[in-house]
């Protein structure tokens, strides 16, 4: 595929802009029939098999985390993801939009992802109704470990 090619199929496949690659396993929390489906398979597209479950019992590695205002806390579940990620793994928190039931804004995201000990390097839209954030733990943190 040329180099023009791979640019067009990230401004339209979300998953490809995600930086997902062939053999990650990437573990999905907080899945429900609001999910972006379209994202989901292209997720398992792009790394060549499904997603793993909130019942995974290995280290993954990223997580999937789709979230809402009325999912609880959001500190905790993201404490909760790092757990489940190999050292220097992503956390991709997956939020509804503007004005979408469950919003949450981007500065409680931020403030979660701090105390948590993450750090958002990015956000994309993700699908119609979700935009997505990528957390990873910091830089000097991934060398301590």
């Amino acid at each position: 595929m040329s180099a023009t090619a791979d640019h067009a199929e990230e401004r339209t496949n979300p998953a490809a802009r995600l930086g997902f690659e062939p053999g990650q396993v990437v573990q999905e929390i907080g899945y429900d029939d609001d999910v972006e489906q379209e994202l989901r398979e292209g997720i398992e597209a792009a790394i060549g098999q499904d997603l793993v479950d909130e019942d995974y019992d290995d280290v993954a590695d990223a997580v999937l985390l789709w979230f809402r205002d009325e999912d609880g806390d959001l500190t905790d579940a993201l404490v909760d993801a790092i757990g489940l990620i190999e050292d220097g793994g992503t956390v991709w928190l997956m939020t509804p939009k503007t004005g979408r039931d469950g919003y949450i804004e981007p500065s409680d995201i931020n403030e979660a992802a701090q105390t948590a000990g993450l750090s958002q390097t990015k956000s994309i839209s993700v699908g119609k109704d979700w935009t997505g954030s990528r957390l990873v733990t910091p830089k000097a943190a991934r060398g301590k470990r």
